[in-house]
């Protein structure tokens, strides 16, 4: 049987990657309050930008909860 790694927040994915949100921010070329704001499901990234977050923090995109709303980072 395949284990799939539990499914988290994005707040959780950065720091389990052991990132500030300010550094985070910078790598992933963006501002601080844009982060904060996906952090808390105001809005949400792209999907460009979801493929570049799960690349920095080395989490599959498929787990990581990116708000209130649903994402499709399949299509």
């Amino acid at each position: 049987m395949m284990e799939f790694p539990p499914k988290i927040s994005l707040t959780a994915a950065r720091v389990n990657a052991g990132f500030e949100q300010k550094d985070a921010a910078r790598e992933l070329g963006i501002t601080p309050p844009t982060l904060r704001s996906w952090e808390r499901g105001d809005t949400l990234p792209d999907i460009a930008m979801v493929g570049r977050i799960e690349s920095l923090y080395r989490y599959p995109k498929d787990f990581i909860h990116f708000g209130k709303r649903s994402l499709l980072v399949n299509q």
